[in-house]
């Protein structure tokens, strides 16, 4: 099955759209997504390949999780998605301590995006949450996206101490795909609790970068945003 999805996969190649994807996703030097490769398939079809190849194995999947090409990498990860969802305990654990190995190929935002919350994130609802710590504190730029993009599962489940203590962690990150990452958790914080995401932007905002507090307050009445950026445009003046 796996020699079949790779010569699948291959076929759905666009040269045209891989070179956009390239430039999309930063895949120049020194860019974020350096040296990540396309094969220029887009996400519809990701997803209906991830669906027709669902019964690989976990053996399998690692071998496209080191695939040089995104998009394996992507399917790979959407596979995991899915079987997470329908596994038992047994199999969710082997997932998520296979995600955990593989975290710095899961190294661009949309991966990330697409499958740190529903993994890690679900996983951990119930259980320690030391391990997201450690990735926030990592020197690697995708494990410390995951690390905050995992607590959406909790918001979800009106939970937000750990967004909120790892959002501080990551207050002072260097990377704008940090700032947005916290701010976007932020808001959906807001949107469960304006009162929980207010006490922490009245404490940490002055010390925001402005890409983050423009995320996190997003959602909020004009008045009160402007409000909120003019406070910061004073302490930066």
């Amino acid at each position: 099955m796996y020699n079949k999805f790779k010569k699948e996969i291959r076929k759905k190649g666009n040269v045209k759209r891989a070179k956009l994807l390239q430039r999309f996703f930063k895949t120049g030097k020194g860019e974020y997504g350096e040296g990540d490769f396309f094969m220029g398939i887009t996400v519809p079809e990701i997803r209906k390949l991830a669906k027709k190849y669902n019964d690989l194995g976990l053996k399998d999947i690692k071998k496209l999780l080191g695939s040089k090409f995104h998009e394996e990498r992507l399917t790979a990860l959407l596979i995991l998605v899915d079987k997470f969802k329908t596994g038992d305990n047994n199999q969710k654990r082997r997932i998520f301590d296979c995600y955990l190995k593989n975290t710095k190929k899961v190294n661009n935002w949309d991966l990330v995006d697409l499958s740190a919350q529903k993994i890690v994130g679900e996983y951990l609802l119930d259980k320690p949450k030391k391990i997201l710590y450690k990735l926030a504190r990592s020197k690697n730029l995708w494990e410390r996206r995951i690390s905050v993009i995992s607590t959406f599962y909790f918001i979800k489940n009106n939970k937000f101490k750990e967004t909120l203590k790892i959002s501080n962690i990551l207050l002072c990150d260097s990377h704008d795909l940090i700032h947005k990452a916290v701010g976007w958790a932020l808001r959906e914080v807001g949107k469960k609790s304006l009162k929980t995401e207010e006490k922490f932007l009245k404490k940490y905002c002055l010390k925001m970068p402005r890409t983050m507090l423009r995320y996190a307050i997003e959602k909020f009445p004009e008045k009160k945003r402007q409000i909120y950026l003019k406070k910061l445009i004073v302490v930066n003046e």
